[in-house]
């Protein structure tokens, strides 16, 4: 028997509500920012939630400094693959939902990008 269950990733940044909603819009996933104020003891947290349980989290902390990858001055510290059909088109949506397209393309089948805090992610072939 597990001791827990549905893992959740949670990534530091500056502004929680920002990159939930850049996610939760990337994924189809429901943005929840119910805990944004501290209702739960967790002030300035948000999640973004899959229908089948899958959580991302989001929690703020003082003084960001976004990873400067692929140097290791500040580590990336973590990074999300995720798996498009299309380089091109996942490229063109997320590119207007806010993130930059790294300029160090170290492969072919998949492209770097940053979030909007700067958290390095791939788009990935199926």
């Amino acid at each position: 028997m597990a001791i827990a269950r549905f893992p959740s990733i949670v990534l530091d940044c500056p502004d929680p509500v920002a990159l939930a909603t850049f996610y939760g819009t990337m994924l189809d996933w429901k943005v929840d920012i119910s805990n944004i104020d501290g209702s739960d003891g967790t002030d300035g947290w948000a999640d973004v939630k899959a229908d089948y349980g899958q959580c991302l989290s989001f929690q703020q902390v003082a003084d960001y400094q976004a990873p400067q990858w692929p140097g290791q001055e500040v580590p990336q510290q973590m990074h999300l693959d995720v798996v498009v059909d299309d380089l091109d088109a996942g490229e063109a949506a997320v590119l207007e939902l806010g993130a930059t397209k790294h300029e160090h393309q170290p492969g072919t089948s998949f492209r770097v990008f940053l979030d909007p805090a700067g958290h390095p992610f791939c788009l990935c072939l199926n």
